[in-house]
């Protein structure tokens, strides 16, 4: 029982360290954001705490000194930095490698990086060193309470010490540290009764706090707290009313006792904001105003967080691949259900399978949008790599994402990292230039990488650009005919922009002149163009000199369940993807035989484009019919056809992987199992795209 929750530690604790990098990241763009800085401290103590009740001892220790120093940047005790930064992106890389690979050696490493945690926390003049953390059983746990737990409720606490509340040894600070103990806690200091420099008493506290505190303890709990000061300060615990939306100021002002409902009414009738008129009028004080935008803020949040915890469950995904196969179980029933009462001609029946049909049709959407995952979470991760990758190569790159909402299917999200990794780290190695060089041409000195995802039909666009150096036609031409992709009788001129682009993405090709950390080998490209083909998907490359590069992936939504479009050739069904199909005609077999004498080319809606005769490409026996239909498909951004004996019409393809024996079979990517039992291949539509210009190539050149 023990593993499930640890298992469920893990999985919360790689959710927080993957948060918290974006938060480190924005931080370093905002260093004065407190908010930012409180949310690290705050998944810091989560962290530490969880990992102290499942037995992650080491984990616990490690993040305790974390903690430490971001208890003194909110406390205003150290300045944020860019060595602190780096420092604690380091640290959650190290725990992120205790929780993945328990047996990894890096003690060295913690050890080093514990002493620049303690050096980081000896800027400021006179502070300690970090003090060490418990480890074991010893250690307290320490954790914010969820807020899923019945009978939770929000209090309003003012704290107010006397004067004379350090002459016993209190100090307030270890007070406040015991509410946050009870759950997310809000804090704001009221500094009024301040007085001047001079006639301040450093042995008396001047000091006051509004603090808002959400736990299930209740009010008895909170009291406790304060159990050895209620003679020594003006204590006042208020719940604060459960509604349905968050308050505004004013309603928090007049709850408060700060004001009337008859004035706030009368001052919201102004434009300017609430604050600054009772501020003006002296209605209020700013810190008032202050401490109920903070009430504010928390209440919103703990909603927000009620909101989440209520609407979401987590579901392992290996449950949720085992729900999709059987809904691609469904669906071939459903589709041999049709094909039986078709053949039956059993009004009853045919009423039964139409409806089933509907059923199963919601069923598979309502399936497949579950494993619909947005994709800005991959996007976040690759802000880190430009970071670190930028200050290794000493350039200064801004990474602007768009379309994180964008949904794509889990499986195919998965498969698109890799892909890129190595576009994004070809942009910051090859694309942009350094500052020096962007400034000589005109440029500003930090570079720009885009990063989008669009929706567009079937598929999904992911375009990265950047404004860099853009690709030398020339030198990618000089290379590929260096490693003989290509004859040098063919002159440059008479290749297009596209032609020499898709250069790059040949095995071991790289114009790179060193081979370094980040590119070189020819490697990366390479695994690009072989991942988005097994997805089915492209790769376009545009790019213009001086000016930069964009590289468009065009994916499909999903892998598990498409419509497809059912053709025949011979005894042989086939399915083409249905998203890509543009259109069928119907052409006689001695017109097509005169085509191939030349080339083959048919016209199309007044345009001319490339075909592939399926029967001779996949060698299928049988009389051929005097009449074929060619099926026209958009397939790597041009027009294509295939030409097939009959087109049966459209129908829902589960697609099933084929064997290891079948891997290498050109211009097919999977197989299908139709209503009656018989199995139709999926074509690879990119593929046979390719073969088609290829042969086009070869007719051209042999004439």
């Amino acid at each position: 029982m023990i593993d499930k929750f640890k298992d469920a530690f893990k999985e919360e604790a790689a959710e927080l360290l993957g948060t918290l990098e974006d938060q480190l990241l924005a931080l370093e763009q905002d260093p004065n954001n407190h908010e930012t800085i409180s949310a690290i401290f705050r998944a810091m103590h989560t962290i530490k705490g969880s990992a102290a009740m499942f037995g992650f001892d080491e984990i616990s220790r490690f993040t305790h000194q974390v903690e430490n120093v971001f208890d003194m940047l909110r406390n205003g005790l150290i300045p944020v930095s860019k060595p602190l930064i780096d420092a604690t992106l380091r640290a959650r890389d190290i725990i992120n490698t205790m929780l993945t690979e328990p047996d990894a050696d890096i003690m060295q490493e913690m050890i080093l990086l514990e002493k620049e945690f303690n050096a980081l926390a000896n800027t400021e003049k006179g502070s300690a060193p970090i003090e060490q953390g418990p480890t074991g059983e010893s250690q307290k746990m320490e954790r914010e309470q969820d807020a899923k737990t019945e009978g939770l409720l929000t209090y309003r606490i003012h704290f107010a010490p006397k004067p004379e509340l350090f002459k016993n040894g209190t100090n307030p600070f270890r007070l406040i540290d015991e509410l946050y103990e009870l759950g997310p806690l809000s804090v704001i200091a009221l500094k009024q009764s301040i007085p001047l420099l001079s006639k301040l008493d450093p042995e008396s506290c001047f000091l006051a706090w509004d603090l808002n505190l959400t736990t299930d303890k209740g009010i008895d709990a909170i009291k406790d707290v304060f159990i050895f000061v209620e003679d020594l300060a003006r204590i006042e615990i208020q719940p604060i009313e459960q509604v349905d939306e968050v308050k505004r100021i004013g309603e928090i002002l007049v709850d408060r006792g700060i004001a009337s409902p008859e004035v706030i009414e009368h001052i919201e009738q102004d434009k300017r904001k609430i604050g600054e008129l009772l501020v003006e009028k002296k209605i209020a004080n700013p810190e008032d105003i202050q401490s109920a935008l903070v009430e504010q803020e928390h209440v919103k949040q703990l909603k927000e967080r009620q909101d989440i915890s209520s609407s979401t469950i987590r579901v392992p995904s290996n449950r949720l691949d085992a729900l999709v196969d059987l809904v691609g179980e469904l669906v071939t029933l459903q589709a041999r259900l049709a094909r039986t009462a078709a053949s039956l001609q059993e009004g009853g029946l045919t009423a039964i399978s139409e409806q089933f049909e509907r059923l199963v049709s919601q069923l598979r959407d309502t399936t497949m949008g579950i494993r619909m995952l947005p994709i800005g979470t991959t996007f976040n991760r690759f802000r880190r790599l430009v970071r670190d990758l930028s200050s290794e190569l000493g350039k200064e790159i801004d990474l602007i994402t768009d379309g994180e909402e964008t949904e794509l299917d889990k499986t195919v999200i998965e498969k698109l990292t890799d892909p890129l990794v190595h576009i994004i780290r070809n942009s910051v190695d090859h694309g942009i230039e350094v500052p020096e060089e962007r400034e000589r041409k005109g440029k500003p000195r930090r570079g720009t990488i885009s990063l989008s995802a669009l929706h567009s039909g079937a598929y999904v666009l992911i375009r990265v650009s950047d404004d860099g150096a853009g690709m030398n036609r020339e030198r990618i031409y000089a290379k590929a005919v260096e490693k003989g992709l290509i004859s040098d009788t063919i002159p440059l001129a008479s290749l297009s922009d596209q032609d020499i682009f898709q250069l790059v993405f040949a095995p071991g090709f790289s114009t790179a002149t060193n081979v370094t950390s980040v590119s070189g080998r020819g490697v990366g490209m390479d695994v690009v163009k072989r991942q988005i083909d097994s997805l089915g998907g492209s790769v376009l490359v545009e790019s213009s000199p001086g000016k930069g590069t964009n590289i468009t992936l065009k994916i499909p939504l999903t892998l598990a369940i498409i419509d497809g479009l059912l053709v025949r050739i011979g005894n042989e069904l086939y399915v083409i993807p249905l998203s890509v199909v543009d259109g069928c005609v119907e052409i006689k077999r001695d017109e097509l035989q005169l085509m191939q004498k030349s080339r083959s080319l048919l016209t199309y809606r007044q345009r001319v484009l490339p075909y592939v005769a399926l029967r001779d490409l996949f060698k299928v026996p049988g009389a051929v019919p005097a009449i074929e239909q060619i099926v026209v498909v958009n397939a790597m951004d041009s027009p294509v056809g295939f030409v097939v004996d009959q087109v049966i019409g459209d129908y829902q393809t589960v697609i099933k992987p084929l064997g290891i024996l079948f891997k290498k079979n050109d211009g097919i990517s999977g197989a299908t199992i139709l209503g009656d039992g018989t199995v139709a291949l999926i074509v690879d539509v990119n593929r046979l795209a390719s073969l088609a210009q290829l042969q086009e190539a070869r007719k051209v050149k042999s004439n």
